[in-house]
């Protein structure tokens, strides 16, 4: 039986194999397509990038199964599936922003937010640093440990946050933003689910939430902030998932929660 630290150890050296090819072809980056709106974009080292861990995947780990965004699923035969995203923050990529990410998880069960158990994860950002986790051993940044300690008042809080990409949802979100904002510190919005995640386990924000997320945007980052001793849930403390992911201080969660729903969350 492999074990969680077994399999960050593979999800480190692929996160980072396939950040050095995305970070290798930035200067040739261009828009391949466009998926849920015409600013959803996908270029070319999107597809490279996911390519990359596929063929690595199928080397490594022959009989797992995979679940990305620029792909096939391929079913898993061995009870472990690799939930990749080959770049998050994709549009930061094209503009030449510093803040995107290849994120590679591993989950147990089926590969769905609602019944998967996270087993490991790894999210190599564009400036090479490996944030990672396993499942009950912890996580690290670089191989050093992450550990929140406190628990931040609302008011006092520095909270990350992300849109969508269709016009209807973004107003949507640009509302509860309007509500959210006199009651915390301030808001901040990076493009990159996965960073945030990482931003959050590391105290560089106090708490994060965002609707709409697909599986690969958070999955290597919500146990990287869980194992770091955050709660990372959805609605009602449910799992997280496309209707809402909140990572915040055990004792910050619910007040963080309750004022997203106060100003509108389920409706979003």
């Amino acid at each position: 039986m492999t074990t969680p630290l077994e399999l960050m150890d593979v999800a480190r050296t692929l996160a980072l194999e396939a950040q050095r090819l995305v970070a290798a072809g930035r200067r040739e980056a261009e828009v391949q397509h466009t998926k849920s709106s015409d600013v959803d974009i996908v270029t070319q080292m999107d597809i490279a990038a996911e390519r990359l861990l596929r063929q690595r995947l199928a080397e490594l780990r022959p009989d797992d199964g995979v679940l990305g965004e620029e792909g096939d699923d391929v079913a898993s035969r061995s009870g472990i599936t690799w939930v990749v995203d080959p770049i998050d923050g994709t549009v930061n990529y094209l503009y030449g922003i510093q803040h995107w990410s290849v994120s590679v998880a591993a989950v147990s069960g089926p590969p769905e937010p609602r019944a998967w158990t996270l087993e490991a994860g790894a999210v190599a950002d564009a400036g090479g640093s490996v944030w990672s986790a396993a499942r009950g051993e912890g996580a690290w940044r670089d191989g050093r440990r992450l550990r929140r300690e406190g628990t931040p008042a609302l008011g006092a809080s520095l909270v990350a946050t992300g849109f969508q990409y269709t016009a209807d949802k973004r107003a949507a979100q640009g509302r509860l933003v309007a509500q959210l904002l006199p009651q915390i510190r301030d808001i901040r919005r990076l493009g990159s689910a996965s960073i945030d995640l990482c931003h959050v386990a590391a105290g560089l924000v106090d708490a994060y939430y965002e609707h709409g997320l697909h599986p690969w945007d958070f999955a290597a980052g919500a146990l990287i902030a869980a194992e770091a001793g955050l709660r990372v849930a959805g609605l009602d403390g449910a799992a997280p998932d496309d209707s809402l992911l909140v990572a915040a201080a055990p004792g910050a969660w619910d007040a963080l929660h309750d004022a997203l729903i106060a100003a509108g969350a389920r409706t979003i």
